[in-house]
């Protein structure tokens, strides 16, 4: 079996002794959507979250992880986080600022620590998944050990 080499986010759950699965599967590069990863992972999309990275007007930079499936709710998200408005980075500053690339962000171990917001939706589940840092690797792993791991505020933050 090939080994598979750990992330900086696999390693603070490491060093925070947080019981997690890493689950691979195959990139296609055309299609990074969190819908493809469910898929090709074999995950049921309600358990796979993506890490949207965005400006606050007051804050600077923070992390939104929402449901693979929704959108991102930016008046909420700047309520929650002490903003008055919110808008995505753009896409050529998203490894500048947080060493990741599209597709392969994770809410942790990012170049900073980066304020992160978890959509409340994800107590749901038992299990989620969140980007192990790079494409083609997801990190499985209770909601609460995502919300210690990341020092998570979670808080409803998709649209409706």
């Amino acid at each position: 079996m090939k080994k598979i080499k750990k992330t900086n986010a696999a390693r603070i759950l490491d060093n925070l002794g947080v019981n997690y699965e890493i689950k691979t599967y195959e990139v296609d590069e055309s299609d990074l959507s969190a819908t493809h990863v469910a898929e090709t992972a074999g995950l049921d999309i309600e358990t796979v979250f993506k890490t949207i990275v965005a400006r606050g007007d007051k804050t600077g930079v923070i992390m939104a992880v929402i449901g693979g499936g929704e959108e991102v709710d930016f008046k909420s998200l700047a309520k929650a986080s002490g903003n008055k408005s919110v808008d995505h980075v753009a896409l050529k500053e998203l490894l500048p600022l947080t060493g990741y690339v599209r597709g392969g962000c994770s809410p942790l171990g990012a170049k900073k620590n980066y304020p992160v917001y978890l959509d409340s939706r994800a107590l749901n589940q038992e299990k989620i998944s969140v980007s192990a840092g790079q494409r083609g690797m997801q990190l499985i792993l209770s909601p609460q050990d995502l919300i210690r791991a990341a020092n998570a505020t979670v808080a409803e933050i998709i649209k409706t």
